[in-house]
């Protein structure tokens, strides 16, 4: 039996994912007639999979495998869920125009270094790495977890090589940006390398 809240919550992230989708729509028209152009992407038939399937797995194996709601688990999980969210939300908005699902050359425009964006090049794939285990571990579906996590990281991995090929390739941007960390923001990484030390 799958609590009702669980399915509104998977149903939340899943409509999210289809407005996400007409907006990147939007971008790519509007791009598209300021002369930015889509770019082949390796990965993106991949993401699409990936996220309809682990948004499908999770309340299965809910269901299937009667996986309890820990409140140990549940509750921090969900606190990892709505942080993602949030972080996404504030990269989408500084991206305005440039965000997109898609890789799509627009360094025509300039890029964008405000929001998050001014600390780290990728805190939308941040937001989405820490969403992806989540969402399942929200009611203990662990196996969903797992395996999303590792398919999303060989995905993302091959994403943001063919993303930063063409990103890198203007020396503008290159120039901006090609400094900052990719996820952890540097004072971050200071600070954990001096815990460690």
């Amino acid at each position: 039996m799958i609590p009702a809240w669980y399915l509104v919550l998977v149903g939340l992230i899943a409509v999210d994912r289809l407005v996400e989708m007409a907006y990147s729509r939007h971008n790519q028209r509007a791009m598209s007639e300021r002369g930015a152009r889509k770019v082949r992407d390796p990965a993106f038939m991949g993401m699409v999979l990936l996220h309809a399937g682990y948004l499908c797995a999770a309340p299965l194996e809910v269901a299937l495998l009667s996986r309890p709601f820990l409140p140990w688990l549940g509750y921090p999980a969900l606190a990892v869920l709505a942080g993602a969210n949030m972080l996404r939300v504030w990269a989408i908005r500084s991206l305005s125009l440039h965000w997109n699902m898609q890789i799509v050359a627009s360094q025509s425009l300039g890029p964008v270094a405000t929001g998050p964006y001014r600390w780290i090049r990728h805190p939308n794939y941040v937001a989405v790495f820490f969403e992806v285990p989540a969402l399942p571990l929200v009611h203990t579906a662990w196996i969903t977890a797992v395996t999303a996590t590792l398919v999303h990281t060989l995905l993302l991995k091959r994403r943001i090589a063919a993303e930063e090929r063409v990103l890198m390739s203007d020396p503008v941007y290159r120039a901006r940006m090609g400094e900052k960390p990719r996820f952890v923001p540097a004072t971050m990484l200071a600070f954990l390398r001096g815990i460690v030390n």
